[in-house]
């Protein structure tokens, strides 16, 4: 029997300043609720004046791993490998951070001077201790390699960037199994999302006015759905807006969790051994 999903309960979101003094829009607190999520930030909209952009310089991370989607504006990322790269409106950078990385998002050069509109997401995503040591990697996947699917009546677009939605599968490869999926629902537009049980799964809105089956979840909340096989949303036929909305869906999971700064672990001693690395110039 097909159990429905229903939103268990509501979070509000509180602006902060990130990196080198942007601002984002930030759910609080995340919770064992979210689990594997620890973070989920919104970054802008900004509309930048020319030189006056700003992203995150030189920091470290350890022990989980960084999704950035930029929907809109051009971003360059590096690290102390020699790794580089940008990204584009549109554009996702899935990185696990594992034994370490030094890395900075800043804008494009090109951007900074010319000004313009930064709009994406940065999320947190934890990692099972077997998997916190492993090998650094990047997968960068430029906007035109994520999948894009609609729905039979074209009022629902969904770009698949880990999971599936509408029979599509991501392009991505996660370390757990993930759902992260942009859905966008135009008025009257309606679709049923699978989700397998006892996935923890959740929803950020931040465009319009979502029904999760009779309830309602609006721009800037996050939502937090129960247990369940699928959920149903849907816009109403008379909104004045589009709805974009962030879905998302991992395992819980059950270790305990030391966090401080940019460090995710396990226990007190971890965390110290990662500062003394990052000092000793040996964590990445």
């Amino acid at each position: 029997m097909t159990v429905k999903r229903t939103l268990r309960t509501t979070v509000p979101t509180r602006t902060v300043l990130e990196g080198g003094g942007f601002p984002v829009r930030r759910p609080i607190p995340m919770s064992a609720l979210t689990s594997p999520f620890l973070l989920l930030d919104e970054m802008g909209p900004v509309n930048w004046p020319p030189s006056a952009a700003i992203g995150a310089p030189n920091h470290p991370h350890r022990g989980f791993e960084t999704v950035t989607y930029l929907l809109k504006g051009r971003m360059n990322h590096a690290d102390s490998a020699g790794n580089s790269g940008e990204l584009n409106s549109g554009d996702v950078q899935w990185m696990t951070a594992g034994r370490g990385v030094i890395h900075s998002e800043l804008p494009h050069p090109d951007f900074h001077k010319t000004g313009g509109v930064m709009h994406g997401f940065q999320i947190w995503v934890n990692l099972p201790a077997a998997n916190k040591m492993m090998q650094p990697r990047y997968q960068d996947v430029p906007a035109e390699d994520i999948p894009v699917v609609c729905s039979l009546d074209e009022l629902v677009t969904v770009r698949v960037i880990a999971g599936q939605s509408l029979d599509q599968s991501a392009v991505i490869d996660t370390v757990i199994p993930i759902t992260f999926l942009h859905m966008t629902l135009k008025p009257g537009g309606k679709i049923i999302q699978s989700i397998e049980k006892g996935l923890n799964g959740m929803i950020y809105c931040f465009s319009g006015s979502l029904k999760i089956d009779q309830k309602t979840l609006n721009d800037g909340q996050l939502g937090i759905l129960s247990d369940g096989d699928e959920v149903h949303l849907s816009v109403s036929d008379s909104a004045k807006e589009d709805v974009n909305i962030l879905f998302l869906a991992g395992p819980q999971i059950d270790e305990p969790i030391a966090r401080y700064g940019p460090f995710v672990m396990n226990t007190e001693q971890e965390i110290m051994q990662a500062y003394a690395d990052y000092n000793a110039g040996t964590l990445a």
